[in-house]
């Protein structure tokens, strides 16, 4: 500060005082602005401080069900609808993030109560674990791009190179299926779709609104989307993990998604992260076209 005073003193001459004054409420106004950017978590729990908490696997890599934004914070539908039923139910929400394929492990080893980040529903999933009541249509989709392939269906999907997500149901089904030529698996949407759109794979599987919402934050990327199940599929059904046996806990997570339900909490929750699926489906055309 002597150094610029000083040079200041010999450059600026009378107009030092302007020069220094200016620069104090240029850097007073900086400071003001990085102390009032938002970093936190927007999220203020009513319950007391002493309430129960559950510890919530979650993996902050599916938006739009769970997503860290930009500062950090968890964020996304799945985060919301947990938060919402731990307000209901009286007990405070502690994420712990973990990739996908390890989500099932950590409750069932006890590192978290609970586990939500678009799981759907399997028979295999309910004689191991304890599931909660379905909260969300999910059905698998198929998206492709190259323009000389014209997939309708699962079926279609016979003899490509198809890419799926580990551990999901749409990796498991190809699987039994073996119906593609080659099979590649990757630990994320994400990753599926570089996969895509690199010319790695023919086709992807994945859930439709996360296909969806990739496709929307890609726009340079001509993808169709076709959904391949509906709401008669019990697979198509969104679920909570918990441990098998942990009956209060799974009393109190149904109970919740009861009341969210019909308070209308679950409907705000659909708007504000803009998921319709049904809407979609009962379009044609944004069904099997760009989204």
């Amino acid at each position: 500060m002597k150094r610029w005073a000083g040079l200041g003193m010999f450059v600026c001459g009378a107009v030092l005082s302007a020069c220094t004054q200016s620069n104090v409420a240029n850097n007073q106004d900086a400071a003001a602005g990085a102390a009032s950017a938002p970093t936190g978590d927007s999220f203020v729990s009513k319950l007391p401080d002493n309430a129960p908490v559950v510890k919530v696997a979650t993996t902050g890599t599916m938006p739009p069900f769970s997503v860290l934004d930009q500062y950090g914070n968890l964020t996304g539908y799945d985060v919301d609808v947990i938060r919402a039923i731990g307000e209901e139910e009286g007990f405070r929400i502690e994420f712990v993030k973990d990739p996908f394929s390890n989500l099932f492990n950590s409750v069932e080893s006890g590192k978290t109560d609970l586990a939500i980040s678009g799981i759907s529903y399997k028979p295999e999933r309910a004689e191991r674990y304890a599931l909660s009541d379905p909260y969300f249509f999910n059905p698998s989709a198929i998206m492709y791009k190259d323009n000389n392939l014209n997939i309708q269906r699962f079926e279609d999907l016979k003899g490509l190179h198809v890419g799926a997500m580990d551990g999901t149901i749409q990796y498991e089904k190809i699987k039994d299926a073996n119906i593609a030529r080659e099979l590649t698996a990757t630990r994320s949407t994400y990753l599926l779709f570089q996969q895509l759109v690199q010319g790695n794979v023919d086709a992807i599987l994945q859930d439709y609104p996360l296909l969806k919402e990739t496709a929307n934050n890609h726009p340079e990327q001509k993808v169709k989307i076709v959904p391949y199940q509906d709401q008669s599929d019990p697979t198509s059904q969104q679920v909570i993990v918990m441990k098998k046996g942990n009956n209060a806990l799974q009393a109190k997570i149904n109970d919740g998604i009861r009341k969210i339900k019909a308070d209308g909490t679950l409907k705000k929750i659909d708007d504000k992260w803009k998921i319709s699926v049904e809407q979609d489906m009962a379009t044609p055309a944004s069904a099997s076209a760009t989204p």
